[in-house]
């Protein structure tokens, strides 16, 4: 029996014993149909060998999708400040303005960063960062600008979309052309973070004031629209119910299929240790969960790949949220990528993750090679730069790092407290009107 044959064997036969409902909603994803939400909320809710069964089908469809190969991008992450206009109640990175731990990076200081991050062989940089008052509009043209001139050939994943409608504001332009101009100065492609749930009522609950449902779907949209890929996401385990999940993903779907601009779609854990609406709570905000459980993590992972296989070809697990041992789970629940090496990790280090600010390259073979799976490193468009299919040890300069990478690079923590990058409120009338 070859390996294909026993895989169908194993799902088939689990298929025969399990909840009539279950059975027919994951054979309807293995013959490639659409599940509906309600189809989402059932296997959302699922235990036992219903749960086995879901991570089963999830399994099949990545193999069938993906192969196995298990992709990772070695970047690097600029969160050039923390100061922040918005109140997110999830978010521990942010400081207001007054605050004494708040910090803005020059742009001379971003582009020595991202030329760091280049002769280390990163392929990308990843800036995202708070919204700082008075933010004068051209500003995420300028870094982009900065660092296109110094490092043409480098992918810039910038900018999120809370970032993109922020700039338009200032800059008094629509989303479209600043979109435009973000991707003349030289942006790649978009984070689709911001998004947490596409519910209005529960944003309205977690983060007041925060970007739309409406926005975000324009932002995305017309980045897509203009050819600027982006990612996708979802925040989950905090207050959110199932019927909330599922319209989150069916949203993420029926905007794929109108667009065709995702690269891959990424579940985000809640981290709680530090979040406001955890400690203090928020809005009336009750019982709120502190995070998803290792089940919710896995049945999230692999659900979303069921839902969106027909149109997301790239499932990606969070390292830094959901750890090594994890992540290695979440490669036989349906997903294919790993995500970047990031160097520097300030958000998700700021709420509390625990798993660190680097891993190196050879780290990611190794998790993915002991879950028998084949390492590739990826461009941040998921073109496959190198395939890793020996057994021989390879080196990165990344790889040589060791546990000297905050001396090296810097951290969150040492970056806070350092006076020469403390922010400096601006004079009101610095603001850039187009």
């Amino acid at each position: 029996m070859n390996e294909k044959s026993k895989e169908n064997f194993t799902v088939n036969n689990l298929l025969e014993i399990i909840d009539v409902e279950v059975k027919e909603i994951l054979e309807s994803a293995l013959d490639g149909d659409d599940i509906s939400s309600s189809d989402i909320e059932k296997l959302l809710q699922t235990q036992n060998l219903e749960y086995q069964s879901t991570i089963l089908v999830a399994d099949e469809l990545r193999r069938r999708s993906s192969g196995n190969l298990v992709t990772y991008v070695v970047n690097r992450n600029i969160n050039f400040t923390n100061v922040c206009i918005k109140r997110c109640g999830f978010c521990a990175f942010s400081r207001d303005y007054q605050g004494e731990q708040g910090y803005l990076l020059p742009i001379s200081e971003i582009v020595r960063r991202a030329k760091e991050a280049w002769e280390y062989g990163a392929s990308e940089v990843c800036i995202q960062a708070g919204l700082p008052p008075k933010m004068e509009g051209d500003l995420y043209l300028k870094i982009t600008e900065a660092i296109k001139k110094e490092l043409p050939e480098i992918h810039i994943h910038g900018f999120s979309p809370e970032e993109v409608l922020y700039g338009s504001i200032r800059s008094n332009c629509s989303i479209k052309e600043y979109l435009s101009d973000l991707k003349s100065a030289g942006v790649g492609s978009l984070p689709g973070t911001s998004a947490e749930i596409l519910d209005q009522e529960l944003r309205d609950k977690i983060s007041p004031g925060r970007i739309t449902v409406n926005q975000w779907k324009e932002v995305i949209t017309s980045a897509h629209e203009i050819g600027i890929p982006t990612t996708s996401t979802i925040m989950f385990g905090h207050v959110e119910t199932f019927k909330h999940i599922a319209d989150h993903l069916v949203l993420i779907r029926e905007m794929q299929k109108q667009t065709g601009g995702f690269t891959e779609f990424v579940p985000l854990s809640f981290v709680n240790s530090e979040a406001p609406m955890f400690l203090q709570g928020l809005n009336g905000t009750q019982n709120i969960k502190s995070g998803p459980t290792g089940m919710d993590v896995i049945k999230m992972h692999a659900i979303s790949r069921i839902v969106l296989n027909n149109w997301v070809s790239n499932i990606q697990a969070s390292w830094v949220k959901e750890g090594d041992r994890m992540s290695q789970l979440l490669l036989n629940s349906g997903v294919n990528d790993l995500g970047g090496t990031l160097i520097n990790e300030s958000i998700s280090t700021s709420a509390g993750a625990l798993h660190g600010q680097l891993k190196p390259p050879s780290e990611f073979r190794g998790m993915i090679r002991d879950a028998g799976r084949i390492p590739a490193e990826r461009f941040t468009d998921y073109q496959i730069k190198n395939i890793f299919d020996q057994d021989e040890v390879e080196h990165d300069p990344l790889d040589f790092v060791g546990d000297n990478s905050e001396e090296i690079f810097g951290s969150y923590k040492k970056l806070i407290t350092q006076e020469e990058f403390r922010y400096s409120h601006p004079n009101p009338t610095s603001s850039r009107s187009k």
